[in-house]
């Protein structure tokens, strides 16, 4: 199977070399200083739990051309750059899957209009990855948590999905085929967008906010008034289980956050965000019509949706917020 990797982040750079290390024909598109980084020393990674440092050589591209052929595509990009190279992904018709593996509240209309429904999959990463030093340090989610997740629009378990799960699976990453990858990824982003925006709250700091109730419950609120946006426009929470957020009570789901807050992997796995405002921004944009379209008001999600601005105070230094001074009657 010949793929491409269109994007040479850590997620991209990730996936390309383990893909490569299964045995894949990968290639990977990037630019600039990355491309000649990975041409020079090819891609290195650090695993989080042993830190087992590898160093993977794959073949590196700065354009996909027209007449590019490749069995898939997969898009590994922030979610609000993904826009511009769809009319280069158009122009190329010799590739007849693109997964767009991902953020994505928006749904896949965009790429649709773009390169044609045939063409179109989505998926999202099972794994998590940051810089450390000239390594990029990761983590492999395993299958109770998050597998990496793949789906045909249409939630048909096509020859082609089975392909790229097995070829995920050769490559030592749990996966899971979603019958309703769109909806799956509207309730990821209903989910990780206030956490992350809590995360902003405390300024950044995990252990600020595992300490910062406020922060937590504004989250488990903006989570369930995500999950009431969603449910109202008829989009069913995916996976089910996620259905917890709405019975196990509130201050139960602060201590469950807590624990997770306490794994020394959340550096990882929540803290990449730190980097990534600009695509936060743009999935709280997307859900936020999301929510327009519902009419379902969202208190919570709108106080935490400031905190996306990086000149905006932590809630830490602020004495009488209208987060404090909202909670204040409610839990003190």
């Amino acid at each position: 199977m010949k793929v491409m990797v269109y994007g040479a982040g850590n997620i991209g750079s990730l996936y390309a070399a383990k893909l490569k290390n299964a045995g894949g024909d990968v290639a990977i598109l990037a630019r600039g200083k990355r491309l000649s980084e990975i041409r020079e020393h090819g891609i290195l990674l650090q695993e989080f739990a042993s830190g087992e440092e590898t160093t993977t050589r794959v073949e590196a591209v700065e354009r996909l051309a027209p007449n590019d052929a490749y069995d898939f595509i997969f898009v590994i990009l922030p979610r609000h750059r993904v826009s511009e190279v769809l009319p280069i992904l158009a122009a190329n018709r010799n590739t007849p899957s693109v997964m767009f593996f991902g953020n994505n509240a928006g749904g896949p209309e965009e790429m649709i209009k773009a390169i044609g429904r045939e063409r179109v999959l989505l998926g999202f990463p099972g794994a998590s990855a940051v810089p450390n030093r000239e390594y990029i340090r990761y983590i492999v989610l395993d299958q109770r948590e998050q597998p990496t997740t793949i789906g045909e629009l249409d939630g048909a378990e096509s020859k082609r999905i089975k392909a790229i799960a097995t070829a995920l699976k050769d490559a030592g990453f749990p996966f899971s085929m979603s019958r309703n990858m769109d909806a799956w990824l509207k309730t990821h982003a209903a989910e990780i967008s206030p956490t992350i925006n809590a995360l902003y709250m405390a300024g950044g700091d995990i252990g600020k906010l595992k300490s910062n109730r406020e922060a937590l419950v504004l989250m488990i609120r903006a989570i369930r008034e995500g999950h009431c946006v969603l449910s109202s426009i008829g989009v069913p929470i995916t996976p089910s289980i996620h259905k917890i957020f709405r019975w196990i009570p509130e201050m139960l789901l602060v201590a469950i956050t807590r624990r997770k807050l306490d794994d020394k992997a959340a550096s990882i796995k929540i803290g990449h965000a730190i980097g990534a405002r600009e695509e936060m921004k743009a999935i709280a944009n997307e859900f936020r019509e999301l929510a327009s379209q519902s009419g379902i008001a969202t208190p919570a999600i709108d106080q935490l949706r400031p905190y996306l601005d990086d000149t905006n105070q932590r809630a830490d230094d602020i004495s009488e917020s209208p987060v404090r001074s909202g909670l204040k009657s409610q839990f003190h």
